[in-house]
């Protein structure tokens, strides 16, 4: 088998466990009591990220420099990461809905590498020279673990929002209550063969009233127990989200400090300046400052939930703009190995 051929052939079976991962991974958060749909989801993300692995290493070796030379080798050495930082989360917390978020990203990014990048980019080439240096992997790697872990942060802040736009498109607990109520009502009046105003049955299903209702009071106890679960469930899950998205990006941000140092010392080894406002050099800079503004927000300001996760959302969109957005209008000095 030619070398372009494994290649197809690796893209198809990427692009296919991750799309049953993926699947798996959707079922095991909607039927979360059925544990098979989570292990399943499990073994097929670790079969992938080990083969992906296992690819970027075949590479590396094959060609004797590390896989970072062009977009093709940077979105699988992305997805790696990704895959990687996301079984860590999962591993401690035992719970699916990382794979949930993070399969999705990474599947998109399959489908990207094999349907729309050419063969011609997807082959090893020689590195330039600015490229053969020493703080490639340095400055690189940690450039691009920083966004695999903010892509993460972030993404759970664009849940975060999402869920409480959906809360507040919902009809409130209260009128939920009362349509319930009433319902009840009519079934008392069906199976009686009595009319129970709506006064009555407030009567009826207060405890504290001497002509009060047992099997109504038990209904409505029930029906509360219910509401109540419901709410905490909801607002735990929203505490969760808030404190994933602040623990991730508190520990992308490091990574992308030092990243962003890295590459002003090997930009003045190469080209003669620490800084030049290359497009790629601003909006790295523009990523760090919404970042910083974010756990400026959490750490000395003391915010919590919507506010903080506005910023978080927003920086995901910057994260991939600073990745890729830049680098497809060709220009600058970051735009080795990318779209003319």
């Amino acid at each position: 088998m030619s070398l372009d051929n494994f290649f197809n052939f690796f893209n198809n079976s990427l692009f296919f466990s991750f799309l049953t991962s993926t699947i798996l991974y959707w079922f095991s958060l909607g039927f979360n009591d059925k544990k098979i749909f989570f292990t399943l989801a499990k073994i097929t993300s670790r079969l992938g990220t080990l083969g992906l692995f296992s690819f970027l290493s075949f590479r590396w070796i094959t060609y004797g420099y590390f896989p970072l030379s062009n977009l093709y080798e940077s979105l699988l050495f992305l997805s790696c990461l990704l895959l990687f930082v996301f079984q860590v989360l999962e591993y401690k917390t035992q719970s699916g809905i990382f794979g949930g978020i993070v399969l999705p990203i990474v599947l998109f990014i399959s489908g990207f590498t094999e349907l729309v990048l050419p063969l011609e980019m997807q082959k090893a080439s020689a590195l330039v020279p600015a490229l053969q240096s020493n703080w490639l992997m340095m400055h690189v790697s940690l450039m691009m673990l920083s966004y695999a872990i903010l892509i993460i942060g972030s993404g759970f802040s664009i849940i975060y929002i999402g869920t409480v736009i959906l809360e507040f498109f919902m009809k409130p607990i209260e009128q939920r209550y009362l349509a319930y109520q009433e319902d009840v009502r009519q079934m008392l009046n069906r199976t009686r063969g009595i009319n129970i105003t709506r006064d009555q049955y407030v009567v009826l299903s207060s405890p504290s009233s001497p002509y009060a209702s047992s099997e109504i009071i038990s209904l409505n106890a029930i029906f509360m127990e219910e509401e109540n679960f419901v709410r905490n469930a909801r607002k735990t899950f929203l505490v969760q989200l808030d404190n994933w998205s602040y623990r991730a990006i508190s520990l992308g941000f490091p990574f992308l400090t030092i990243g962003i140092i890295a590459g002003a010392v090997w930009a003045n080894e190469a080209w003669g300046s620490y800084w030049s406002w290359d497009p790629k050099e601003t909006w790295a800079l523009i990523t760090w400052l919404i970042f910083a503004a974010y756990l400026h927000l959490r750490l000395i300001v003391g915010m919590k939930g919507k506010e903080p996760a506005i910023l978080g959302s927003i920086g995901f969109f910057v994260v991939w703009v600073c990745y890729l957005g830049v680098n497809f209008l060709g220009q600058g000095l970051h735009s080795y190995g990318w779209f003319a």
